[in-house]
C-alpha cells in the first residue's frame, strides 16, 4: 500500500527544521576549514622561513607549537560537525520513513537529535577554544 500525497507532504514539513539545523552546520564546518586553512598556511610559512638553520628560534617554535594545537582542536570540531550533521540526516530519513511507513520511531529520532546537539555543542567549545588560543598572544596596536 502506497501512502497519499497528503502523506508525503506531511513527512516533507516534519522533515523540514532539522534540514534547516543541516544547513547552520554546514556553515559552521565551512567557518572550520577557512580557519584550518588559514592555520595551515601559517605553518607553511613559518616552515619555510627557518628551513635549513641550524635551530628553530624560541618564538617560532612556540608559535608552530599553537598552530598544531589550534589546527587539532579545529579537526576535533570537524570531526563533531560532520557526526552532527549525519545525525541530523538520520533524524531526516526516520522521519520521512516513519510518516510513510506509520511506524512510532520516536526513541530514534530523540537520540539522534539529542546526539546531535550534544556534537554540536561540542563542536562550538571547540571553535570557542580554537578562536582563544589564535587570539592569546595577539599584540594589540593602538
Amino acid at each position: 500500500m502506497s501512502p497519499d500525497i497528503d502523506t508525503i507532504a506531511h513527512a516533507i514539513e516534519l522533515a523540514l527544521a532539522p534540514v534547516f539545523l543541516l544547513v547552520a552546520v554546514g556553515a559552521m564546518l565551512n567557518v572550520l576549514t577557512t580557519r584550518l586553512s588559514r592555520a595551515v598556511d601559517r605553518t607553511r610559512v613559518l616552515h619555510d622561513r627557518v628551513e635549513g638553520a641550524a635551530s628553530i628560534p624560541e618564538p617560532v617554535e612556540e608559535e608552530l607549537g599553537i598552530l598544531t594545537r589550534r589546527m587539532r582542536i579545529i579537526n576535533i570540531a570537524v570531526i563533531l560537525c560532520v557526526i552532527c550533521a549525519l545525525l541530523i540526516c538520520s533524524v531526516v530519513a526516520i522521519i520521512f520513513l516513519a510518516s510513510i511507513v506509520s511506524i512510532a520511531v520516536s526513541a530514534p529520532i530523540v537520540w539522534c537529535f539529542v546526539g546531535a546537539m550534544s556534537c554540536l555543542i561540542g563542536a562550538l567549545l571547540c571553535l570557542l577554544r580554537e578562536i582563544y588560543l589564535a587570539t592569546m598572544r595577539m599584540p594589540i596596536r593602538h
